[in-house]
């Protein structure tokens, strides 16, 4: 398939602290792309570049063809992007649900099979849509989201982003700070969001789970693409992982 997103030769700079070097990558439609690496790779600011949040230096960043470079996090959402940021960001003061509905702020009415579709039924759709994939927050749609658990505030944060029916969806450190059978259940549900035909970018440290679920990864480090390949040679790479990613098997 076509890739819907091009990275060539980025850069990103904090002063004189340059985060990302020159670094290229592209994402195929409908696939699992990882972005894997230790704390201070730059793997984070080059996820926070392509949702507007970080400005570039240099480089270029194409979606469907087209620039997307530098542009303001809300244009970028208006083109489909949608993120669920690293530390989740669970909007405290509102309900599951309300936060939930937050993420359907851009989406407008669309026609389907020559059928008008409102914007209050794709709410809906969608609504039902992730209650399907997380149905604890359908038992807990009324209840304060910050009194969630940290696995249920990651399953709200990654809802919350499905709510605007992304083309393209990017998940900062899904696994942070989580359980390891939380951690299982929120990466099976990634598997199944990408089968169902999302397009996935993840920025990770756990590589090992990370590996099993994606289909191509980039490993960086110091801000440079340090190895890149099928996931599942990356796997079985063992000098690979104990090297950039930590002996995780």
């Amino acid at each position: 398939m076509a890739n819907i997103l091009e990275i060539k030769d980025l850069e990103i700079d904090y002063g004189i602290v340059k985060a990302i070097k020159k670094v290229s990558m592209n994402v195929e439609e409908g696939s699992i792309v990882a972005i894997l690496g230790a704390n201070g790779a730059g793997k984070t600011s080059l996820i926070r570049s392509i949702s507007g949040v970080v400005k570039v230096s240099s480089g270029e960043i194409l979606f469907r063809g087209e620039s997307i470079t530098n542009k303001e996090p809300y244009k970028i959402a208006s083109r489909n992007i949608m993120a669920s940021p690293e530390g989740r960001m669970i909007l405290a003061g509102l309900t599951v649900e309300e936060n939930l509905l937050v993420g359907a702020y851009s989406l407008k009415a669309i026609e389907r099979d020559g059928v008008k579709i409102t914007k209050k039924q794709r709410t809906n759709e969608l609504l039902q849509r992730v209650f399907g994939y997380f149905p604890v927050l359908q038992e807990r749609r009324k209840q304060q989201a910050s009194t969630l658990s940290g696995g249920e505030q990651q399953m709200l944060a990654i809802g919350r982003a499905l709510m605007g029916d992304p083309e393209l969806l990017l998940l900062d450190e899904p696994s942070l700070g989580l359980a390891p059978l939380i951690v299982r259940d929120i990466f099976n549900i990634v598997k199944q969001i990408k089968d169902e035909g999302k397009t996935i970018l993840m920025v990770e440290q756990n590589a090992l789970q990370t590996l099993k679920i994606a289909d191509y990864a980039y490993v960086l480090e110091l801000g440079k693409v340090r190895s890149e390949g099928k996931a599942e040679k990356l796997l079985a790479d063992d000098s690979l992982i104990q090297a950039y990613l930590g002996n995780t098997k």
